[in-house]
């Protein structure tokens, strides 16, 4: 063999160690690598041992703090009661009993309550009934004296008084005159209650209207509070609410609460103890023109409130000629239809433009202190002891805005007065229709119903 041979043999040789060689210096290079990772999977296994460790610790911490928690809200479970005395009224043999009608009344209550919440609501055990009712008394109680529930208006601060000793967490609150004063109570408490964990139930009890029937639509909005929301229904829920109540559990209490209305049913009590009112004819010359008839459904008018035809007599010679006395006609016979002008709503409206009634004019026949009774309806039912006056001369102007001074003072009875002869206002004077205030504000005499009126007659009722 040459030596090139030799050499040729020897290159291939070195050529395999080296080859070797750098195998040998993969492998270590890859057992270092996997050393490594090794190392840094158990540094992590032992991490998420230790984290896992401490999150079991710390779940059952929370677990406790969480049970801990769920007693506290256990302790003290009440349920809300709510109603607005529009809508919810109490049965007539409760409130003619007085203080003993208002106990029975507030224990039937609670005892129907209990009832329904152990049947519908099991999941509420022996919760704290929290009953507001809240309620106009005043006007309320006229209400009730109307209807010939009760005897006299102020008996109803028996029925009251009776209610209010009776639970200790139970009451009737008497929200005054104010518009919109219960809706806006019952709402704020509401709003308060719905998000308390410890009540369980909000009763809520209310008349059809658009305040409520909106308020309730915004409280669909939260879905997952709408199953501790349930309606009372007293008076039968009517269209205001007809969208939303198929959205709440509904409540019916027959044996506590009316399924009707309060109907009034007799007018002033004074009224009976007077004669007729004889008819005020016109005299064969006049000085004050009348003005021009109105249509049925006209908002203007410039006489209205005496109930029947009106003018003066010829005055004695001598005399002014401006100041004729009316008098009242002895004509047997004569007869007069009576009505009442309601519009659609079967609301009164007073026929009477009060704004065309010069302010100086109104302001003099004021400070004259006039009996109203006498000059407008004839008679006066205390005329020995009456301390107006009697024997002034009116002129027929003048005994027109005699009758828009006595529509100034509200009658008791309101919008719904049926008396053709009342002389008393039904809506208020400074209110314009579809307006629910009046420059007065809160401090107006008449109610906030009697505010904003459509003075658009559509209807007479015959009386």
């Amino acid at each position: 063999m040459d030596t090139p041979d030799y050499l040729e043999r020897y290159r291939q040789f070195s050529a395999l160690d080296q080859q070797k060689n750098q195998l040998i210096e993969e492998l270590l290079q890859r057992v270092t690598d996997l050393e490594t990772s090794f190392q840094q999977e158990k540094l992590d296994h032992q991490r998420e041992t230790r984290f896992n460790r401490d999150i079991q610790l710390h779940e059952m911490e929370l677990m406790q703090q969480i049970s801990q928690i769920k007693n506290i809200m256990d302790r003290e479970p009440f349920v809300v009661v709510l109603l607005d005395g529009e809508g919810i009224i109490f049965k007539d043999e409760y409130l003619q009993q007085g203080e003993e009608g208002g106990r029975s009344a507030a224990k039937a209550l609670e005892t129907g309550m209990r009832s329904y919440l152990a049947k519908n609501i099991p999941s509420v055990t022996e919760p704290r009934l929290l009953t507001k009712i809240f309620l106009n008394v005043k006007s309320f109680g006229e209400l009730c004296a109307r209807s010939g529930t009760i005897s006299e208006a102020a008996a109803i601060h028996d029925f009251i008084r009776g209610f209010n000793e009776t639970m200790s967490l139970s009451e009737i609150v008497d929200i005054g005159s104010g518009k919109n004063k219960a809706y806006d109570k019952i709402q704020e408490m509401f709003q308060v209650f719905l998000y308390n964990c410890h009540c369980h139930q909000i009763f809520l009890g209310c008349p059809s209207n658009s305040e409520y029937g909106h308020f309730l639509e915004e409280s669909l909005n939260e879905g997952d509070l709408t199953g501790r929301i349930s309606l009372v229904e007293g008076v039968p829920f009517e269209k205001e609410l007809e969208t939303v109540q198929n959205s709440y559990r509904i409540a019916r209490f027959p044996d506590v609460f009316r399924s009707a209305k309060l109907v009034p049913v007799w007018t002033a009590p004074w009224k009976s103890a007077l004669p007729s009112r004889s008819l005020l004819t016109p005299s064969p010359s006049q000085s004050f023109t009348n003005p021009p008839p109105l249509s049925r459904t006209s908002t203007n008018t410039s006489f209205s409130g005496v109930g029947g035809p009106l003018s003066t007599v010829t005055s004695n010679k001598g005399e002014n000629p401006d100041f004729q006395p009316v008098v009242r006609s002895k004509l047997p016979g004569s007869t007069v239809a009576k009505t009442v002008e309601r519009n659609k709503y079967g609301q009164r409206v007073d026929r009477l433009d009060f704004k065309s009634i010069p302010r100086d004019d109104l302001n003099r026949l004021k400070k004259l202190k006039l009996c109203n009774y006498y000059f407008l309806l004839g008679e006066c039912p205390n005329e020995e002891n009456c301390y107006h006056d009697h024997d002034r001369k009116l002129t027929r102007q003048e005994l027109h805005i005699l009758s828009a001074i006595a529509r100034m003072t509200p009658c008791r009875f309101g919008l719904e007065c049926d008396d053709p002869e009342c002389i008393y206002g039904h809506r208020c004077p400074q209110s314009e229709p579809g307006k629910k205030t009046c420059f007065r504000g809160d401090s107006c005499r008449f109610e906030p119903v009697a505010h904003g009126i459509d003075t658009n007659i559509v209807k007479v009722t015959k009386v």
